[in-house]
């Protein structure tokens, strides 16, 4: 028997806010995130602005002890998961706790606690590691750390697939309470990538933006655009079978309809230039929800040359004529890319769409790309009822991961 999976509650730690409300009306009055870097000294880079959280105080959500021996990323994701389960109003109890499951992933991990134990190591030698770094650097430290702070016991997976993570997660999570494995789970992303080696080593990749004016150097589908701003935070949602949510007198706020996820086979970063493989996705993100259903697209939109065309390319073949008349937009234009975070938060702001019928604008669209040429909802946001959406998330390593989220009757 195939399970009905909604979604009941949220939280997300941002460059726009330390929780969903926050970061969404930032989004929908055009605000940027983005700033001059500062969490370290950038001026021998070439890369100068990110996404940054400012003043985040991890003390709020978890004791000192755990703080302090806890990477950045995985703060940001206890953060989150303990605000969604507020949200939601679960209560975990011995009742339930092997029925909820724990799938957040990161793209990156623990880089900023690895670049601190390098230089310890280089300088003051190996004796002097510290014996916490392994557990603080591996990608599981989220999904280890939110499982002891909130005493889920079930299933525990963290999964990495680069810019695709936080939607791969919410994707498994939905399947896995469709087929009857769990009850509910917490499921999304996390990453805190903004760091000397992560910054260089995406600047090096020729990923990121080297536009040095914070207001416009992140710019989804503009003419103009030359790379991406790398950004940090978590998005963490609850799932819910619909009889689970039901039985405890949940709120619903929307529902998963389909996951679709495929890969290029083509290139470590580039993406597939004729979007084939992201048509693919699409098309099965969509298998049991009609394509005209469809009122909104939350693009990946990252501000690359490559990816934003190709994605246009994807809409376009798989929607036809009707691509020009459905809004598209990328709220990367005010948050960067929060890598393995994107797509969670993504699929947050996808269910305060159709909740709040507002759709986020794309900003610093000033100079329309020939080969762009969709309905971005350029430079502020648009009032529409939207029923049904589909987020769409795009990967190093050639992965394509594709969300269908609708209004819940």
């Amino acid at each position: 028997m195939a399970h009905r999976v909604v979604v009941t509650g949220y939280g997300a730690v941002s460059p726009l806010g330390f929780n969903v409300e926050d970061t969404w009306q930032n989004l929908i009055s055009g605000a940027s995130g983005i700033d001059i870097i500062s969490g370290f000294d950038a001026s021998t880079f070439t890369v100068k602005v990110a996404g940054e959280i400012k003043n985040f105080d991890p003390l709020a959500y978890m004791e000192p002890r755990t703080a302090k021996y806890t990477d950045r990323f995985a703060q940001f994701a206890i953060a989150a998961a303990k605000q969604a389960i507020n949200h939601s109003g679960l209560i975990i109890d011995d009742s339930n706790r092997y029925e909820i499951g724990i799938l957040i992933g990161s793209g990156i991990g623990g880089t900023h606690s690895m670049e601190e134990q390098v230089m310890t190591l280089n300088t003051r030698g190996p004796s002097r590691v510290s014996p916490f770094i392994v557990p603080m650097m591996i990608a599981d430290n989220a999904t280890g750390r939110v499982s002891i702070e909130t005493g889920i016991r079930g299933f525990n997976l963290s999964l990495v697939s680069a810019c695709s993570t936080g939607t791969d997660a919410l994707g498994i999570a939905y399947k896995l309470i469709k087929h009857g494995e769990l009850k509910a789970a917490l499921a999304g992303g996390t990453d805190a990538a903004i760091t000397p080696l992560g910054v260089a080593g995406f600047a090096q990749a020729g990923a990121l933006t080297r536009n040095a004016d914070p207001e416009t150097a992140s710019r989804p589908f503009d003419s103009k655009r030359d790379g991406f701003v790398i950004s940090e935070g978590s998005g963490v949602l609850v799932l819910e079978s619909l009889d689970f949510a039901l039985e405890r007198g949940a709120r619903i706020l929307a529902e998963i309809v389909g996951y679709g996820a495929t890969s290029d086979a083509f290139h470590i970063t580039q993406p597939l230039s004729s979007g084939e493989s992201a048509l693919k996705a699409i098309h099965m993100a969509l298998k049991e929800i009609g394509f005209e259903e469809i009122g909104y697209i939350n693009a990946h939109g990252t501000s690359t040359r490559l990816n934003d065309a190709s994605e246009t390319r994807a809409i376009k073949n798989s929607f036809g004529a009707r691509a020009y008349d459905i809004p598209v937009s990328s709220i990367k234009s005010m948050l960067g890319h929060m890598l393995g975070a994107a797509g969670s938060l993504e699929a947050i702001i996808c269910c305060k769409v159709i909740e709040q019928g507002v759709i986020p604008p794309t900003i610093n669209l000033e100079h329309p790309d020939p080969e762009c040429d969709l309905d971005y909802v350029p430079n502020a946001a648009r009032k529409a009822r939207v029923d049904a959406v589909i987020s769409n998330s795009f990967g190093f390593g050639g992965h394509n991961s594709v969300l269908a989220i609708r209004r819940y009757s």
